[in-house]
């Protein structure tokens, strides 16, 4: 992919996209340029560097900035049932129909999974309808620190302003000012790393939740994305997106519209 003209203006900042292709397999040039080029101006003169070059070789001998560095450049902003309404149609809609086309064992997917506010929603509302043991549920995402964070389960109360009261009541458990998921929704739920830009996608979902991530891939990124992810589903399973990524000519992946939102791949 060309790189546009405004990276190629700075030939420091071209260095360091190459350099972390090169050791880490992320691709920088598939995010929107100006956003991740002034988030991470910011994080780098934040530590004191004013070069990317020398920005990059401290990320490689101190872990915890390139930590902090895959933290800007992930948006690791989450918290439970993001968009309630949203969580609604899935529980009350959407899962009913995947359900009656498929019968119980469902095979779900959380890319992009961030802290793990996201897969534990599904999980949530899997418990609840009866369908968590019957389902595969996988979360990936590209941040080990973040990955470790999921696991652990542990929250601040804020993460929880839009959980349902009866059904934090249910899956949390208060402690002090922290709150930590259950132990049966931390062992339903599969946690791994990923790259949704250079990873080959498993097949046979019924249900893909990619939300508030898509907003900061270039265009022709998206179009990758929106391939795999509909190559991933099986005919009549379900991509879920974010409020703010409403995808324009959906046939094109071979999607029709279910709900505001939701896109189903044709069969």
């Amino acid at each position: 992919m060309l790189i546009n003209d405004t990276i190629h203006s700075d030939p420091d900042y071209v260095g360091f996209i190459k350099k972390v292709k090169d050791n880490t397999g992320i691709d920088l040039s598939q995010y929107k340029e100006a956003q991740m080029k002034r988030r991470l101006t910011t994080l780098r003169t934040k530590n004191g560097f004013s070069t990317f070059s020398a920005f990059f070789d401290a990320m490689l001998k101190d872990k915890t900035l390139f930590y902090e560095f895959l933290d800007r450049m992930t948006i690791n902003v989450s918290e439970f049932w993001r968009n309630p309404n949203r969580w609604e149609v899935l529980r009350d809609s959407i899962l009913p129909q995947l359900q009656k086309n498929n019968g119980k064992n469902l095979k779900v997917w959380s890319a992009a999974c961030s802290t793990g506010e996201e897969p534990y929603t599904l999980s949530m509302i899997l418990s609840d309808k009866n369908l968590l043991s019957s389902t595969t549920l996988h979360a990936t995402d590209i941040d080990d620190g973040a990955l470790e964070k999921a696991k652990k389960g542990m929250y601040l109360e804020r993460s929880l302003k839009d959980v349902p009261a009866d059904v934090a009541k249910r899956h949390f458990t208060a402690d002090g000012h922290m709150f930590h998921i259950s132990d049966s929704l931390k062992k339903a739920v599969n946690f791994r790393k990923g790259n949704l830009l250079t990873d080959t996608f498993e097949t046979g979902y019924d249900l893909i939740v990619c939300r508030n991530v898509m907003i900061y891939f270039t265009e022709e990124a998206k179009n990758m994305l929106y391939h795999k992810f509909a190559n991933s589903l099986r005919p009549g399973g379900v991509l879920f997106v974010g409020s703010t990524e409403q995808i324009f000519s959906p046939a094109q992946y071979g999607f029709e519209t279910s709900e505001t939102f939701f896109y189903y791949k044709k069969g």
